[in-house]
């Protein structure tokens, strides 16, 4: 019942709604993810050749910020969603994910602009995100509390139970070490670190992004390197599965273009969350000079985690040789899809064709440090989701215990139906802040002339 209330859901109407606010906030802005390239990079990672701004060294640094809402958004949907949306929707399905990630770009920067523009004081910095917004600005105060009471069980499902699952399975697979050991281990290491804040959350996500994104980008480019023969003809087949109704083997049996526009377009929005508005409040905490300044570091995300993290992802699969189209598509047909085929499996077959044995033990390290850091970064989420019900932080200790029981319970149980009911979270918590990004995206479009970069 989960997974069809989940795909009524996302299938196409969701699907639709961010690709039609993307590309909306793309025209309004004369498509300035393209045509202000050199700017938005300019105030993004350019910023850091000048050395790191302190600022009035309230909230976050933009660094920390960037760290935590990376922290979220590269997750294991990084690895075993890109393998999966491969799997079931085909080559054509990165063509529609990186779509997806472009238009992203400009809903990125407009709720990253917004949350900080309409932020408010707290108590050793700031605090705000889309509930911020769509009550201060808009005066929709009661779509403010359906976003934050879908972003706090979104926090509890796919932000803590799904990813401590995808922890302990990777462990018992790599090492045979025993899941609810894990989940133990990994609820007292997210304990040490939410009970600091979000100071603390963003000191040590500035720490640990770095390094997993140098660790899983430097493997999966050996992977690629290796097979640079293929590179093009992976390209093509990408672009010939995404914009022709091709059959791949014979019969007449292939991705349909539908099937590869779904799954891709929802990995994109899943891996980089634009338009969710989860992010935002962790953009939101940053010490920014100007509202625009801290979009940009948003439109720097998207592009980060889905483009080139989930692109390094896609060719390690698709220039490896690991996936056979006619075997997927005969499994598919046949309803005889194992966990062994897709997923992080699949990823990891990838990295074993270069580094043998020790291809697993990188997807599963790896895997280890994105789900851990998307527990930080969605524990921070729940605690202002339920602060904004509440009207204070009086719950915020009892909240941060129900989260780290549920890393526990994730870590054993079976989230198949956790996944679908993330789904519906995440969709349900996205439509008021989709809303609001296409009603609100010309004011935030217009802080870009009044930065003064």
């Amino acid at each position: 019942m989960l997974e069809r209330v989940a795909d009524a859901l996302w299938q196409p109407w969701l699907l639709g709604l961010f690709l039609l606010v993307g590309l909306w906030c793309s025209l309004c802005s004369g498509f300035f993810q393209f045509f202000g390239l050199g700017r938005w990079l300019k105030g993004s990672v350019g910023s850091l050749l000048q050395g790191r701004r302190r600022g009035r060294e309230e909230g976050l640094t933009q660094v920390q910020a960037l760290a935590t809402a990376l922290a979220s958004t590269i997750g294991t949907g990084s690895i075993a969603g890109v393998a999966t949306a491969i799997f079931f929707g085909g080559p054509g399905a990165v063509f529609w994910m990186w779509v997806s990630a472009l238009v992203g770009l400009m809903t990125s920067f407009v709720e990253k602009t917004l949350a900080v523009k309409y932020r408010r004081r707290a108590s050793g910095g700031w605090e705000g995100g889309p509930m911020e917004y769509l009550s201060r600005r808009l005066g929709w105060r009661g779509a403010a509390g359906w976003f934050s009471l879908w972003c706090v069980a979104a926090s509890l499902t796919g932000g803590a139970m799904v990813q401590a699952n995808s922890i302990s399975a990777a462990l018992q697979a790599a090492l045979g070490w025993d899941q609810l050991s894990v989940g133990i281990g990994v609820a007292l290491c997210t304990g040490v670190v939410i009970l600091g804040g979000i100071g603390r959350v963003g000191r040590v996500s500035e720490k640990l992004v770095p390094a997993m994104a140098l660790l899983f980008l430097s493997t999966g480019l050996a992977v690629i390197l290796a097979h640079r023969e293929m590179v093009l003809p992976a390209l093509r087949l990408i672009l010939e599965c995404a914009l022709t109704p091709k059959a791949l083997t014979g019969g007449g049996l292939g991705y349909a273009i539908s099937t590869a526009l779904r799954y891709g377009v929802a990995r994109g929005v899943f891996t980089n969350e634009a338009g969710v508005g989860s992010s935002a409040m962790a953009h939101a905490a940053a010490d920014a000079e100007s509202p625009a300044q801290e979009g940009y570091w948003g439109m720097f995300e998207v592009f980060f985690a889905t483009i080139l993290v989930c692109g390094v992802t896609a060719l390690t699969i698709l220039t490896s040789g690991v996936y056979d189209p006619e075997m997927a598509l005969g499994a598919i047909e046949r309803e005889a899809v194992t966990g062994a085929m897709t997923g992080a499996p699949l990823s990891a077959a990838a990295f074993a064709t270069v580094f043998g044995r020790w291809g697993s033990l990188i997807v599963a390290v790896c895997l280890l440090l994105f789900a851990f850091t998307s527990l930080l970064g969605w524990s921070y989420y729940g605690e202002r989701g339920l602060a904004y019900l509440t009207g204070s932080d009086r719950l915020r200790g009892f909240f941060r215990g129900i989260f780290l029981l549920t890393v526990v319970l994730g870590s054993v149980g079976r989230v198949t139906q956790v996944w679908a009911l993330s789904d519906i979270c995440n969709g349900l918590m996205a439509v008021p802040n989709l809303l609001a990004v296409a009603v609100l995206a010309p004011e935030a479009l217009g802080e870009i002339r009044r930065d003064k970069l």
